[in-house]
C-alpha cells in the first residue's frame, strides 16, 4: 500500500484476488485495477491466472493511471499483496482458507471476503444457516485465520455489472469488521467500483445479514431480468 498522509491521494493497495478467475474475483479485480490498484489474480493453477490477467490487462489497455493485473498461483499472488479478496464459492470455504493461511501467510494482511454461502432449490436462491444462526462465512475465515484481519464487503454486487462499461455502478458497497483500520482498506476500495467511499455496516457479526441478503438481489434480478444492488439513503454528502 502507498499513501500520503499530507495529501488528499488515496491509498493504493496491492490486491491479491483468491478466485480470481471466476466472474466475481475477475469483476472486482478489474474494478481495483482500472482505478489505480495492482492486482494479483489467484488461482490453484498459475496458468489459468495468467491467462485472465492477460485478459484484464487487455481490456485496461487505454485506461489512464491503471494499475497492473497479474496472475499466480494462490500462495504466491498473498505473497506479492498486502491486501487479500475472497472472492470463492462457499463450498470448501473453511479448507481452503485454511490451507492458505498456512505458515502464517495471511498474518498481517487485511482479508476481504465477499463469500455469500447460498444454496438453490426448485423455489430459487436462499442463504445456508451457518453455526447455527450465529455464524458467517467472513466470521468462520475470522476464526480460522487470527492473525488477518478479517473485513465482509462486496457481497451484493453482480458479476455482470462488474465486467460492463460503465464508469461506476449506481449503488453502495456495505462494509462490515470490527477493525476500523481494516473496514477502511475495503471503504478505499469501494470507492473503484461505485465512485464513492463505502458503508461502514458495522461489525464483522452483521456479514450474517449481508451474505444470505444475495439471494433476495438474486431474486429481484430473476424477476425484472436486471442486474440490482443496494443504495443506502440519508447519508448527506457521501
Amino acid at each position: 500500500m502507498t499513501s500520503d498522509p499530507t495529501t488528499t491521494e488515496p491509498a493504493r493497495y496491492t490486491v491479491a484476488v483468491i478466485g480470481g478467475t471466476g466472474p466475481q474475483g475477475k469483476g472486482l479485480g478489474y474494478r481495483f485495477a482500472r482505478h489505480g490498484h495492482d492486482i494479483v489474480l489467484g488461482s490453484r493453477a498459475a496458468e489459468k491466472a495468467e491467462a485472465v490477467a492477460a485478459e484484464v490487462t487487455e481490456r485496461l489497455a487505454s485506461v489512464p493511471g491503471a494499475g497492473k493485473a497479474t496472475g499466480a498461483a494462490n500462495a504466491d499472488a498473498i505473497a506479492a499483496a498486502d491486501v487479500v479478496l475472497l472472492a470463492v464459492p462457499y463450498d470448501g470455504h473453511d479448507e481452503l482458507v485454511a490451507s492458505l493461511a498456512e505458515g502464517g501467510a495471511l498474518d498481517g494482511k487485511t482479508v476481504i471476503s465477499c463469500v455469500n454461502p447460498l444454496a438453490f432449490d426448485k423455489r430459487g436462491a436462499h442463504g445456508r444457516v451457518i453455526n447455527g444462526g450465529e455464524g458467517s462465512a467472513a466470521e468462520s475465515a475470522a476464526e480460522l485465520v487470527p492473525g488477518a484481519t478479517i473485513v465482509g464487503a462486496f457481497h451484493n454486487v453482480a458479476a455482470p455489472a462488474l465486467w460492463g462499461d460503465d464508469e461506476f455502478l449506481d449503488e453502495d458497497v456495505i462494509v462490515v469488521g470490527d477493525s476500523v483500520e481494516g473496514k477502511q482498506v475495503a471503504i478505499d476500495l469501494a470507492a473503484s467500483v461505485t465512485g464513492r467511499p463505502g458503508v461502514d455496516g458495522g461489525k464483522l457479526r452483521l456479514a450474517r445479514v449481508l451474505e444470505p441478503f444475495t439471494a433476495v438481489l438474486i431474486s429481484i434480478n430473476r424477476k425484472y431480468k436486471t442486474h440490482s444492488g443496494i443504495r443506502v439513503t440519508g447519508l448527506g454528502g457521501h
